[in-house]
């Protein structure tokens, strides 16, 4: 699974420029669905959905943190008690439901409690993505990791892995949409994309001969949008696709997509130059 990948930016969808050869051999083997909707325009409500199966109205997860309540199975959960071991490698945003495990006397630690907060999957390494400063988790293994390769910093995440450098030795953030076209502070090896891939790959290596299931999740492209050389510099202006617009929208919207339309990150994302640059 990846976040925030647009179904209309992958080649196997036909966009005009864009080259994803392994995503489309993928598609190639399985099943490519041309009349899917997402049901949340937000992260953890959006996977809340594809984990149940159910719209937000239904699994009552409505924002990120919001937990998903004790009643709603996640599919790892079929899995699991079909006799697979699932596992997670990556981000799932999910949030324990603390108050149901409290009322119903599940302990959080056991393997129920874990498979129910973790929408029925076994964190091998869980990792949600966002990490900034000041908040960022000191033992967060991707940091060590990144250490361990010679990136000496309080929070490599933010200063290498998501961060620029400009002509004069300055740190640039890649939060800030002015910097997406620099390349990141960082090898390609070393990103997140690879690391998450390599920790995967570690997973299946300790498998057995039981059945098993690793839901390997990556944060990018999730902003903050900023990749590592060459892949910063692969495309241009050209490779993006015209949105997809009419004027009712704005004519008569919906209090919620008003809001949606009103807040400060849509209106930038409004602009068509932002959206090229």
């Amino acid at each position: 699974m990846c976040d925030q990948l647009r179904w209309d930016y992958l080649s196997c969808y036909g966009h005009p420029h864009l080259a994803t050869p392994h995503i489309d051999r993928l598609a190639a083997r399985g099943v490519r669905f041309d009349r899917a909707y997402v049901q949340s325009p937000v992260c953890g409500p959006a996977r809340m959905c594809f984990y149940t199966g159910r719209s937000m109205s239904s699994h009552g997860a409505l924002w990120n943190g919001d937990p998903l309540p004790l009643s709603e199975i996640g599919f790892g959960e079929f899995l699991a008690d079909a006799g697979m071991r699932t596992l997670l490698v990556g981000k799932s945003h999910a949030a324990p439901d603390r108050d149901g495990m409290t009322r119903l006397g599940v302990d959080p630690a056991s393997r129920a409690g874990i498979l129910a907060a973790q929408c029925g999957f076994e964190p091998y390494e869980r990792d949600d993505g966002l990490h900034p400063d000041p908040i960022v988790d000191p033992d967060l293994r991707y940091n060590q990791y990144l250490r361990a390769m010679g990136y000496e910093e309080a929070n490599p995440w933010d200063r290498h892995a998501n961060g620029a450098v400009d002509e004069a030795g300055q740190h640039l953030s890649g939060w800030l949409l002015r910097h997406a076209r620099k390349p990141a502070a960082i090898a390609a090896e070393h990103s997140e994309t690879a690391y998450m891939t390599g920790r995967a790959m570690d997973c299946i290596r300790e498998m057995d001969d039981a059945p098993w299931c690793i839901h390997l999740s990556y944060i990018k492209p999730h902003w903050p949008y900023i990749a590592p050389a060459p892949y910063h510099a692969l495309y241009g202006d050209d490779a993006v696709v015209p949105a997809v617009r009419h004027v009712a929208e704005r004519a008569d919207p919906h209090p919620v997509y008003a809001a949606f339309m009103d807040a400060r990150y849509s209106r930038v994302f409004d602009d068509e130059q932002v959206r090229r640059d």
